[in-house]
């Protein structure tokens, strides 16, 4: 079994990099539980990885005249609770307590506006190409802590960008593999 990460009361990870993000706000009072995990992939510039570019998006810090592709997002806020790069290395922007800005317009099982009642995970990737099993790994690591911290997450509570805003969304795309992701949770969970 993995070394297990902690959050604490506040909704924290304990000895991870924070790097907090002013992109969010309250969960709505009738949608305290979190209940839902979506999963997602990003790249900035899209099929680039490294350059600290996503971590600038979620915290309002992305120079537009770095790359001609970040003047289309500027002024974009945006977030995730956590992202997750090639190598492992695991960030957290959010309090997992409070509401990231990650879904946009969606929805799950008949209920709207995701952020509400979800916690965002980023995997630095693109629909074009495998994720990394440092990734899986620490995704893995991170879907059984969180768990075990918000009861509400069961195993049917973990899905894709694409699931909750089809149509408008692909990713984490077709190369992300499922069934790895549940076989690491359920090894380490035995």
């Amino acid at each position: 079994m993995r070394d297990e990460l902690s959050i604490d009361k506040s909704g924290w990870l304990k000895d991870v990099e924070i790097i907090q993000s002013p992109n969010f706000n309250e969960r709505p009072e009738d949608c305290s539980n979190v209940s839902l995990i979506v999963v997602h992939g990003i790249s900035l510039p899209p099929g680039q990885y490294g350059g600290g570019y996503v971590q600038q998006l979620f915290t309002n810090k992305l120079d537009p005249t770095e790359h001609d592709y970040f003047e289309q997002i500027k002024g974009l806020q945006v977030s995730a609770h956590c992202f997750i790069t090639r190598d492992g290395h695991l960030t957290q922007f959010v309090s997992f307590n409070n509401r990231a800005w990650h879904a946009g317009n969606s929805h799950w099982q008949g209920v709207e506006n995701c952020n509400d009642f979800s916690i965002g995970i980023e995997m630095e990737g693109t629909d074009d190409e495998p994720y990394e099993e440092l990734q899986y790994q620490q995704l893995a690591r991170l879907v059984i802590s969180l768990r075990k911290q918000y009861p509400d997450l069961l195993e049917q509570s973990l899905c894709a960008h694409s699931d909750i805003a089809p149509g408008r969304k692909t990713d984490p795309g077709p190369y992300f593999d499922w069934n790895k992701l549940t076989t690491l949770i359920n090894l380490d969970n035995n």
